[in-house]
């Protein structure tokens, strides 16, 4: 029996939603037939009946038999055999229509998130190159055992973690950081799996490898993450049990007392919790309606119910708070060269790298001035320092303080400490040498010019902003500083975002998160509602999330927060106001003055008007 009630209940998914809306147009021109009495051979209503309504008596059945669930169809159900069975076949048309209706605006609402899950797994290294007996050998990713001595080339994924034993170079981190710019690595340092060797060929040795490695706990971190978000639950399937007993109760003491089968099926239909099913689903598809008007573009339907809960916003800073991607933000001149000339000498020396930070020099550089830049007679990287350029007959260095330290060049003491506090504020500087020390460029991410006035709107909605950030504890305070956050955690790895969230929301602190990187995903599918910048983010991120910000307009979170409050209180009202209609029908129609057709359009009547407040929604904004 079993078996055979799943079959039946696959066989009616059958088509999906492209299938349900046409048999609601169907069935909704079939009842305007019905009601205008346009002739035919039969009534219109029958339509409605068969493409409505079977399938909500199916349903029923399907619950009660599989798994004893006895939800608002069940009701339903009864109150359609009852009426086809006295004739009252508009009643029984209309009841189902409205009931498919809601179930329909529902399953729209709810579309599933897709969990990303397998773009990680093609993150992850399939290869390894293995220095045995003096020879390389490519193998399996998954055969490298700890202690394996292991070779990686410029622009590959490193397999497994490990620490390098010789050679330099840049790797990227931004899987597991989040921040973009390279990490320039020597032997004795740590490399994890997952990140990319962008620039010299390197020894390692294998440390973690298997299930121990980071790019695999970082699947498993999104893989565990509690997907269990409550879904809308109508108030009508809530109360289900209570509203059949009830309602079957009422319906035979009527009829045992007035010998009235009518009115006992009028109390059925009355009873039946239409407006009440649109009550949710509708408001919830007009909030996202003007959600989308505001670039937002939300994944899962119950996202903004969820939203209107949450007291703390926990904020990845890089792609999020800010752009992502460096640029100059100061020039400082030690030796006899000008500013121009200084910034000029540094574009030129890095026209050809390849390095993020090359390339933001060169572009800062043309969007200042505007014009050619020259380019050196000869070029060479000096993989982890930076690079040496020779022009005119000139050598010119461009690095870091080692590369000027490796050709015996001076830095002096008011220049070391001027780069120091841009240092401590998580900038980076580059040096600028020829035969002596010429000066530095000061790099950093810049914020996004909106990012603090959304941070103070949000404050003023009685929400906690939280800075969370792979930033050291300098950098952190001074970008929180400028934004007006006050609780900040710097040094974070996915999993310390992670354990945030959970430690929140078990203190009963709800926490939305919003973020932008690979590494932000775990924390995303955690929190009780996740935001991915869908601009600059990653798709990991977003398939994580329940609403991506399509245009990365930080300024409109504010708006999010406040339709979502605001929607909740739609939903409030259309409840209150269904259930208060309810409740009149259920005394008219007990005292006779309803029969089945007027109850079914009193109904009808609520729903038009549940459905009309919420549509209120679609064009809401706070005004200012």
């Amino acid at each position: 029996m079993k078996k055979c009630m799943e079959k039946l209940e696959s066989l009616l998914e059958l088509g999906g939603t492209k299938k349900d809306i046409a048999l609601l147009v169907i069935s909704g021109i079939a009842l305007l037939c019905s009601l205008f009495d346009v002739p035919l051979p039969f009534s219109p209503a029958w339509i409605a009946i068969i493409l409505c309504g079977v399938p909500i008596v199916l349903e029923a059945v399907i619950g009660l038999v599989t798994r004893f669930d006895i939800k608002a169809d069940v009701l339903v159900s009864i109150a359609l055999i009852s009426s086809v069975c006295l004739h009252e076949n508009f009643a029984a048309g209309e009841v189902a229509f409205i009931m498919q209706l809601g179930a329909l605006l529902e399953d729209l609402t709810l579309a599933k998130a897709r969990a990303g899950i397998e773009k990680l797994v093609h993150l992850t290294p399939q290869t390894a190159r293995r220095i045995q007996n003096g020879g390389e050998e490519i193998i399996p990713a998954e055969e490298v055992q700890t202690g394996d001595i292991l070779r990686v080339l410029p622009g590959e994924t490193i397999p497994v973690d490990g620490v390098i034993l010789s050679g330099e170079t840049a790797v990227n981190q931004a899987v597991m950081t989040g921040k973009s710019l390279p990490v320039d690595k020597k032997p004795g340092d740590d490399v994890a799996s997952g990140t990319v060797n962008q620039f010299g060929a390197f020894d390692m040795k294998a440390t973690k490898v298997g299930a121990d490695s980071s790019i695999q706990r970082m699947i498993r971190l999104v893989q565990s993450a509690d997907a269990g978000k409550a879904k809308i639950v109508g108030l009508a399937d809530r109360w289900a049990t209570w509203i059949v007993v009830t309602a079957l109760t009422a319906s035979i003491l009527i009829g045992f007392i007035t010998k009235d089968l009518i009115r006992a099926v009028t109390i059925l239909v009355v009873f039946c919790p239409c407006a009440l099913v649109l009550a949710t689903p509708t408001a919830i598809m007009a909030a996202i309606g003007n959600a989308t008007k505001h670039g937002f573009l939300v994944r899962e339907g119950d996202a903004l119910e969820r939203l209107a809960k949450v007291n703390t916003i926990a904020f990845d800073k890089t792609g999020t708070l800010t752009y992502g991607t460096p640029k100059v933000i100061h020039v400082d001149c030690c030796g006899e060269l000008s500013e121009p000339e200084l910034f000029q000498m540094a574009a030129t020396a890095e026209i050809f790298s390849e390095h993020p930070l090359g390339k933001a020099v060169t572009a800062s550089y043309q969007k200042k001035y505007g014009t050619a830049i020259p380019k050196p007679d000869k070029f060479a990287m000096q993989i982890g320092k930076g690079v040496l350029v020779e022009q005119a007959g000139k050598t010119v260095l461009a690095g870091n303080e080692k590369l000027l330290a490796d050709h015996k060049i001076t830095v002096p003491d008011t220049a070391a400490d001027a780069a120091k506090s841009y240092l401590e504020q998580g900038c980076t500087v580059i040096w600028l040498a020829d035969q002596s020390c010429q000066g530095f460029l000061v790099l950093s991410d810049t914020i996004r010019p909106e990012s603090r006035s959304m941070i103070h709107a949000l404050s003023e909605q009685n929400t906690t902003p939280v800075l969370l950030t792979g930033d050291n504890a300098n950098a952190a305070q001074a970008i929180a500083g400028q934004l007006g956050i006050t609780q900040v955690r710097s040094g974070c790895l996915p999993e310390d975002k992670l354990q945030f969230i959970r430690t929140a929301q078990e203190q009963q602190q709800p926490v939305c998160m919003i973020g932008d990187g690979i590494n932000d995903a775990p924390a995303l599918k955690t929190a009780h509602v996740g935001i991915a910048m869908g601009g600059v983010g990653s798709d990991i991120a977003i398939d994580a999330a329940d609403i991506a910000l399509v245009d990365d307009e930080v300024k409109e979170l504010p708006h999010l927060f406040r339709l979502s409050k605001r929607m909740m209180r739609t939903i409030k009202c259309n409840l209150s106001f269904s259930m208060g209609l309810n409740f009149l029908a259920i005394i008219l129609a007990i005292t006779g003055v309803l029969g089945p057709v007027s109850g079914a359009l009193v109904h009808n009547a609520g729903s038009v008007l549940v459905i009309l407040n919420s549509a209120l929604l679609l064009k809401w904004r706070k005004k200012s």
